[in-house]
């Protein structure tokens, strides 16, 4: 949802000149990155605790990896790696947030406002065809596949 926000508030608020608008910017940007890594802890999570009810991490896990290669696994096929690119990129919105002190407000906006679209973008394709927290399995395994 900050994805969202921050994708149009501030860039409204630059557009109509609104300083209220355009301070969102940087508070979206820094919860952006804030749910986006704990997105990703979670996934590291479902890693490390072995569950086998997310189907990533029973295709791309199982109980025998040692903790080293259960946490390299959620980067390591399709649906983590998209992931940990939109964290990365949250990471780079929220700098931008932080080091652009000096800048005019309205360029802040904008600029935060459009690495939000792409960040829409990006997560829009990751939850419709590549979501790494789908649970569709008909049986839930007791072993991981790799």
């Amino acid at each position: 949802m900050p994805e969202l926000l921050l994708a149009f508030i501030p860039l409204v608020g630059a557009e109509t000149n609104n300083p209220l608008w355009m301070s969102y910017a940087r508070p979206l940007a820094t919860a952006k990155f804030l749910f986006l890594f704990i997105a990703l802890l979670c996934l590291g999570y479902a890693f490390v605790a072995d569950d086998f009810s997310v189907v990533y991490v029973a295709s791309n896990s199982n109980t025998a990896l040692p903790i080293y290669y259960k946490i390299s696994a959620i980067w390591g096929g399709h649906e983590g790696s998209l992931l940990l690119w939109i964290v990365i990129l949250g990471g780079w919105t929220l700098a931008v947030a932080v080091r652009s002190d000096n800048l005019p407000p309205a360029i802040v906006a904008r600029v935060l406002s459009v690495m939000g679209m792409i960040g829409v973008g990006f997560l829009l394709f990751i939850i419709l065809t590549s979501n790494p927290f789908d649970r569709h399995l008909p049986v839930f395994p007791q072993e991981g596949g790799s």
